[in-house]
């Protein structure tokens, strides 16, 4: 199972009004190198080529808060290789591709490199239940 990590910056970024979760559109990157803390945006990484990978847009499900908490509820993602390899990457990043910078909002580390090989899928649990991402 992949640890998620929220990114830092992404509270700064909420707090000074670059997000608007519920519209925009949030994209997976996928690296194989470690996250610092100085990283806020898609610029900072250093993506694998994704030639034969499938579309990496994540659908919103709901964006909505109950008594104070807000909850991003995203619906997971299958990212499929066909036509040759993807990878190797060990994080999975989620960014903002609407936002001016393509801000980064938070990780999955798998804890060891993945390659996909042509016809290999993987499946990114957004956790419908509990939600991507919750406010309080």
């Amino acid at each position: 199972m992949a640890s998620f990590t929220k990114i830092n910056k992404f509270v700064e970024a909420v707090a000074e009004k670059v997000h608007n979760l519920g519209s925009d559109q949030l994209v997976i990157a996928l690296t194989n190198t470690a996250h610092t803390s100085t990283w806020g945006q898609l610029s900072d990484l250093t993506e694998v080529a994704y030639t034969n990978l499938s579309s990496r847009n994540i659908t919103t499900t709901s964006s909505a808060q109950t008594a104070g908490t807000y909850k991003l509820t995203l619906t997971d993602l299958v990212l499929t290789s066909s036509g040759g390899t993807t990878g190797a990457f060990r994080y999975v990043y989620v960014y903002n591709d609407t936002a001016t910078n393509d801000e980064l909002v938070a990780y999955y580390d798998y804890g060891s490199a993945i390659t996909l090989q042509d016809g290999d899928t993987l499946t990114i649990d957004f956790d419908a239940s509990n939600g991507f991402l919750t406010i309080a």
